[in-house]
């Protein structure tokens, strides 16, 4: 039985713990075609694209789904099915995109790096020069996989210095870590209102140059994942072109409040490298070490080596932190065995301290670490 009786605090990369007023906002109906509704897609879609400072060169298509449904989307509207996506790989989710432009049929060329290192824009520059075919370059900004932070401002420069048109995965940096389209040259982010904004997951969003998804008429594989068609829509008739997640619009809707009020993505961030820096000093109390060189650690997700001791067990030691009001996220690494404790959601530098009692009391009950 768990020995508390709140629901448990989520210490993931997403979906993540929400605020009381963000549950409160999904308590009422709302009718799809509804002017008061269409209102409010509207009013979030401008906040989302204001955080990136976007307003001038892009728009924001909201799209029905997890943040994955929108990554497809991205890929499926705005590559030409001729096109060429150079996708550089170090972990989970740089390899989804490479699965996506295989079921697409969109041609990829896949630039390797060691799951622990950062993309080498040096690197990304030669592909590039090799092989004059790429159209696109595709990244993930934080790899949520590991935790790592890209150099995300140095490769699109190198992008827009070859030519090439560069998409965005934003997923878990979206909010959190400064991004402006005024200086960073991308035709498409990618986002979602489960992350950052601390929303409920079911809406994902591409913020996408107007003038790349004006020219991609036509190129979708998919009628329900068409971004142009979608954008096309809400500007004719304010509303979505098929059922849209009206209790997760209206939530993110009342996150963005929040996340205002907090004082937006500077804020924001900082208090979620407060909430990092917290448990990393905590857990190296433990004896835990974290994965990733402090200089490429984002402030988002933070990987731990597992425990070396005979008595450890990824699965007894979820339950036992679950158990003690925390939900934490198993390893994503092929060579390594590791586990994740995310620093992102409606939680504090606070929480964080009770998040590593919970793990030094459930590895002290569990014989893996020595009461001293």
């Amino acid at each position: 039985m768990p020995l508390i009786d709140r629901d448990p605090l989520l210490l993931t990369p997403g979906p993540l713990t929400t605020s009381l007023r963000t549950k409160q906002a999904m308590l009422h109906d709302h009718g799809s075609w509804d002017r008061a509704f269409n209102r409010v897609t509207a009013d979030v879609c401008r906040q989302l694209l204001d955080i990136v400072q976007g307003a001038d060169t892009h728009v924001c298509v909201p799209l029905q789904g997890s943040g994955s449904f929108a990554v497809e989307a991205a890929l499926g509207t705005l590559v030409p099915r001729s096109g060429k996506v150079l996708v550089p790989n170090h972990g989970a989710y740089c390899a989804r995109i490479l699965r996506m432009l295989g079921v697409l049929n969109r041609a990829s060329v896949e630039l390797p790096f060691a799951e622990d290192q950062p993309m080498d824009p040096a690197a990304i520059d030669a592909a590039l020069r090799a092989d004059p075919s790429i159209t696109h370059v595709a990244v993930v900004h934080c790899e949520t996989g590991t935790g790592i932070l890209n150099p995300l401002a140095d490769i699109a420069q190198v992008v827009a210095a070859q030519g090439r048109a560069l998409i965005v995965d934003a997923m878990s940096s979206f909010g959190a870590l400064p991004i402006d389209a005024r200086s960073l040259p991308f035709d498409a982010l990618i986002a979602a209102s489960g992350k950052c904004l601390e929303g409920v997951p079911g809406m994902g969003f591409v913020i996408a140059r107007r003038s790349a998804l004006q020219a991609s008429a036509g190129q979708c594989h998919s009628l329900a994942l068409d971004l142009h068609d979608q954008w096309v829509y809400l500007q004719k008739t304010t509303q979505w072109r098929f059922t849209p997640p009206t209790h997760v619009v209206v939530a993110l809707a009342e996150a963005l409040q929040q996340f205002q009020e907090e004082g937006g993505q500077a804020a924001r961030g900082a208090r979620y490298a407060a909430n990092c820096q917290r448990l990393v000093q905590g857990m190296a109390g433990l004896g835990l070490q974290p994965l990733l060189d402090p200089a490429v650690q984002a402030p988002i997700i933070v990987t731990f080596h597992a425990p070396q001791h005979p008595a450890w067990s990824f699965q007894t030691f979820y339950e036992g932190v679950r158990d003690r009001g925390f939900i934490l996220y198993p390893g994503k690494l092929t060579r390594v065995e590791t586990f994740r404790v995310g620093c992102i959601g409606a939680i504090t530098p606070n929480d964080i301290d009770q998040v590593v009692h919970a793990v030094g009391a459930t590895l002290h009950q569990r014989g893996v670490l020595s009461a001293t």
